[in-house]
Formats: structure tokens, sequence, C-alpha cells
């Protein structure tokens, strides 16, 4: 079987929502996510769904306790971030400001370098869009 690689994301995230439709159509609306896929599921839910932004791939999917699968919304803290590189930091808070994320973290420049926000979803998966891209400090080793 031949494998071919069809986009350059590596890590795809998965995440899970009560009301997926509406995260769905948030996360485009708010974050600028592009629907590529979706899997519809019984009763209005999402099996499976993909979503891109540049070369982001992130899954998103109804929530399902008899799976293990849990939105943010039920869970006592706070369990994950997904942190997005993105080129232009101003003009997403801007986007995200205006669609009516809830920004938890103004939007800043970092002592390590970078310059980004901290928002929430309506669900409270927390994403952090910045300009950074890892390894500037890393030292050889």
């Amino acid at each position: 079987m031949e494998h071919r690689s069809r986009t350059s994301s590596d890590v795809q995230p998965s995440l899970f929502y009560e009301d997926a439709p509406a995260a769905i159509a948030w996360l485009a609306r708010a974050f600028g996510f592009v629907e590529r896929l979706v899997v519809v599921g019984p009763v209005g839910t999402v099996r499976h769904s993909e979503l891109s932004l540049g070369s982001v791939v992130i899954f998103v999917s109804s929530a399902d306790a008899g799976a293990g699968r849990a939105s943010p919304r039920s869970l006592p803290s706070l369990h994950q971030m997904i942190c997005v590189w993105v080129e232009d930091p101003d003009g997403h808070y801007a986007r995200a400001k205006a669609a009516g994320a809830t920004i938890v973290q103004e939007l800043r420049d970092e002592d390590y370098g970078a310059r980004g926000y901290l928002a929430e979803d309506p669900e409270g998966h927390r994403w952090y869009f910045s300009d950074y891209r890892p390894g500037a400090h890393w030292g050889a080793g």
C-alpha cells in the first residue's frame, strides 16, 4: 500500500466537544480554521472531522462518555492547551476578539521571543496563538 503525505502536519490534536457542530462553526469564525471533512454520527453528532489553519490540522468530534471522551466543560480543571503558530498574531487576535473569543491572556511579547495571546473556546479548550516556533533556545545536544 502506497503512503502519500497529504499535509505537513505531523501532530493532529483530537478535541472533544459536547456540541461539535457548533464548535466547528465557531473555530472557523473566531480562529480561521477551515472545515475540510466532517463525518456525521448519530443524532447530530460528529464522529470525526478535520479542520486546518495553515499547516495545522486538528480533529474535532463529539464527546462520548462511553468511549472516555469528554469536553473540558465537564472536567474539574484544565488538562491541556494547544499552541498554534500564526504569521500575524495581532491580526489573529483582532479576529478572535471581534468574534467574541474569551481572551484569557491579552496579546503580549514574551521573554522567550514570542508574540501571542491565550484564548478559550466556548467549551473550555485553551488556545495560544503566537509567532513562536520552538527551537531558537535549544542547546546543541
